[in-house]
């Protein structure tokens, strides 16, 4: 068993306990209280007034499918032949050698979704994933945990050069319509078969959409402009599909349709310059607009637009643009948890929960704050004393 004690407990659903501990066995939250016995069977961390919080999640990166430094090698993120590539497993890409990794864990981020880019209509299967574990099998909490689509400029960059569709706005969209008819026929001949006991061929290249249509996982939708955000909000409730609305850059401009499609923020990456026209309107008050007008809110990185270890940091810059240090909290453990329908392990600090944990000097969100440690699974995978 593992004890921390006299930490800041930041549970990011009650009230923080100041001075207080956590038991940890066999990979789980037993205990959080003011105060716990300690027996000789415990291992214990003395924080010393440390905040003591969920291990942080980054709700949309691309850590291990997108290598940095080694060129076209290690860019596992796009497959760039066919515009709709349902089928396409993001876990599949998945290097878990990739210093992404271990630059997450320095930061005090336990678990992420990764997967596909955007070059594509349809990109494939999203991975929710822990930073660590002995294997890849061994580290996924949800799989597939999403499927990603893409509107806006990427997708037409990259067919317009090949002559082929989508070279447009409209051609993106039409495409991705009538992929979920002819998967939504699919399901239909699959579910009458079934009901009447008859055989059914399975297509390998409609079968993934079966998850998204029963509402087992969300679109991912990337969306910066207002309207791509409004043309997946049209064809998300078109179609009756769970969905999150990723980037959400230009959000703020329409927040309360926003709103009014309950459809989640997965939002950023704020951090960094304007590097394309969809970006314009980047500003780290989206943020706190999409929450005042009541969206649930979740910051991402974008790994490796943004190195992973600024997670942290590019909530605090939305914080003080306007969401506030709890909300910015909020948005980088419950919030993306619930965001990715996994906040049954991961998100907060309560019994029965994996015992995923980061212990910072101070509010992770400061620039001088430090990762003291990060325990995934109960295990102590980082300490600051390590640093190379």
């Amino acid at each position: 068993m593992l004890l921390i004690k006299n930490g800041k407990i930041l549970t990011m659903v009650e009230e923080a306990i100041e001075n207080g501990c956590i038991l940890i066995n066999k990979g789980k939250i037993i205990e959080v209280d003011k105060d716990i016995k300690e027996t000789n069977e415990m291992k214990v961390i003395d924080v010393n007034g440390a905040w003591v919080m969920p291990g942080l999640i980054d709700a949309h990166c691309h850590v291990g499918l997108s290598l940095g430094g080694v060129g076209w090698e290690g860019d596992d993120v796009n497959e760039r032949i066919n515009s709709v590539t349902p089928y396409a497993r993001g876990i599949d890409s998945v290097n878990i050698l990739d210093k992404g990794f271990e630059d997450a864990i320095e930061g005090g981020v336990t678990s992420l979704m990764t997967g596909p880019g955007s070059a594509n209509v349809c990109g494939g299967q999203s991975v929710f994933m822990k930073t660590k574990g002995k294997s890849l099998d061994d580290m996924i909490v949800k799989n597939p945990a999403a499927m990603k689509v893409a509107f806006g400029e990427n997708t037409k960059n990259v067919y317009s050069q090949r002559t082929t569709s989508p070279s447009t706005r409209m051609g993106t969209a039409s495409i991705l319509r009538e992929t979920l008819f002819e998967a939504n026929k699919y399901k239909v001949r699959k579910d009458r078969a079934l009901k009447n006991n008859e055989n059914f061929e399975i297509d390998f290249k409609k079968e993934p959409w079966i998850d998204v249509l029963d509402k087992r996982i969300p679109l991912k939708a990337h969306a910066h402009r207002a309207d791509d955000i409004l043309t997946a909000i049209r064809i998300a409730k078109e179609f009756d599909l769970n969905m999150t609305l990723d980037h959400c850059t230009e959000g703020h401009l329409i927040a309360e349709h926003v709103k009014d499609s309950e459809f989640d923020i997965i939002l950023g990456p704020s951090l960094g310059s304007v590097t394309k026209p969809e970006v314009q309107n980047k500003t780290f008050a989206t943020a706190g607009i999409l929450n005042k007008a009541g969206c649930r809110v979740a910051i991402m990185t974008d790994h490796p637009v943004v190195p992973i270890q600024y997670l942290a940091l590019s909530a605090g810059l939305a914080a003080k643009a306007g969401l506030g240090i709890e909300e910015g909290l909020k948005a980088i453990t419950i919030n993306p948890a619930k965001i990715c329908n996994v906040d049954d392990r991961v998100g907060s600090l309560e019994v029965g929960k994996d015992a995923d944990i980061a212990i910072f000097s101070g509010n992770p969100m400061e620039t001088f704050t430090e990762t003291l440690y990060t325990i995934i699974d109960g295990n102590i995978v980082y300490t600051k004393d390590e640093l190379k």
